[in-house]
């Protein structure tokens, strides 16, 4: 009873892990490539001006993206994001679907 009680456990966890990680990261990743890379860099290590992004989780890549396409200057501050950088940023995250920011946060999490 115990092991059919562990593997239940162990089932019901991989089952929530799966439903956590929304995005498709390889939709992400063809996402990130064709809209993002020019200023974060093909690894999101950043550069110049454009923040690195790898090693953020993606809740936190969601929830920037999503503060960035509602304009929600309190929520970026909060966060420590936005800035002189809004500016450049918003327009961007603006033509993204729910769909396509679970995709990049999907992607971006898995880089370091």
């Amino acid at each position: 009873m115990k092991k059919l009680t562990v593997l239940m456990l162990a089932a019901g966890l991989m089952t929530s892990g799966a439903a956590m990680a929304a995005g498709d990261s390889a939709a992400g990743k063809t996402l990130y490539e064709a809209s993002c890379a020019s200023c974060h860099g093909m690894q999101a290590q950043g550069q110049g001006m454009f923040p690195k992004l790898a090693g953020l989780s993606a809740e936190r890549i969601k929830t920037t993206l999503v503060a960035f396409k509602a304009g929600d200057t309190a929520t970026l501050k909060k966060e420590g994001l936005g800035g002189p950088n809004s500016a450049i940023m918003a327009p961007n995250a603006a033509g993204l679907s729910e769909q396509d920011m679970d995709n990049l946060s999907a992607y971006l999490s898995t880089l370091k």
